[in-house]
């Protein structure tokens, strides 16, 4: 939805892309608020948090080696430094808008994923799954940005009802409430969704699903210029910047006018449809 040519560099041509200190760090803090609900309730607490990122910041290196290249030009270990402080500071954030020693989630980076009738496979990892003693359940995903203006909420609560749709297929259950908790504003976005709120998201996947079985036949991806531009590593390829993208690995056939793609979608293709998570979520 961001960008179709983007979509084209990641999942058809699959362009390397650099990692980022913002992403990497929401990584960092993800993996450290995920792994305090292993103490007992009465130990989570925002020293113990702040101080698992260190050790935290090691293991993603063991596991991500690439990553090194983030502060390689780092010598004295300044900017490291700063950058683990600003992950601590979002961490401890976090402590003035929940209460860990309160709560006792049911699901931790829970893999999720599940089949539509039409044939498309939705698949995604979320945060944090809670259910009340009386069966509600809450999704709650962690941002380490800030919490985007009004008018474009909708745009945030879509990977939120992206994730209800799932767990309603998987379960038979409409989530009782989506929670965002945004540590770089410390703001929390609620949202209670109803089975017409799913049901609209069902449909929006799928006529993306279309344009997507659409581009990928006929190889017609087009830029969609925005201000987030200014971050993309593809802009060397890209013809907004006057770029040439490689040449397409697919086979091409033209676009019937007026006919749209039809029947149902091939399971191994329909993988690439799944929540963009940014920031490490």
């Amino acid at each position: 939805m961001q960008c179709p040519l983007l979509y084209r560099f990641r999942v058809i041509d699959r362009l390397p892309e650099k990692p980022s200190e913002a992403a990497t760090r929401g990584t960092l803090v993800h993996a450290v608020l995920e792994r305090l609900f292993d103490a007992p309730a009465a130990e989570r607490t925002a020293s113990r948090a702040t101080a698992m990122v260190p050790g935290q910041w090691d293991r993603l290196l063991e596991s991500k080696p690439e990553l090194s290249e983030l502060f390689a030009e780092d010598a004295e270990g300044e900017r490291l430094a700063r950058w683990l402080s600003e992950a601590e500071s979002l961490v401890e954030r976090w402590f003035s808008l929940e209460d860990p020693t309160r709560l006792e989630p049911a699901e931790r980076e829970m893999f999720v994923e599940t089949e539509l009738e039409s044939g498309l496979r939705l698949r995604g990892v979320i945060d944090r799954i809670d259910v009340a003693p009386t069966g509600e359940v809450r999704i709650v995903d962690y941002k380490t940005g800030k919490a985007p203006r009004p008018e474009y909420a909708e745009g945030a609560l879509f990977q939120m009802k992206f994730y209800a749709l799932v767990i309603w297929r998987l379960k038979g259950v409409v989530p009782r409430r989506l929670q965002l908790v945004y540590l770089g504003s410390g703001d929390v976005m609620t949202y209670d969704p109803v089975v017409a709120d799913l049901e609209r998201v069902e449909r929006k996947l799928l006529a993306l699903w279309d344009a997507i079985r659409l581009a990928t036949e006929t190889g017609e991806w087009r830029p969609r210029p925005t201000k987030l531009c200014g971050w993309c590593d593809h802009q060397a390829v890209c013809p907004e910047f006057g770029g040439t993208p490689p040449v397409y690995p697919l086979s091409v056939r033209p676009a019937v006018p007026g006919q749209g793609v039809q029947g149902r979608m091939d399971p191994v293709q329909a993988e690439a449809v799944r929540p963009a998570v940014a920031e490490g979520a």
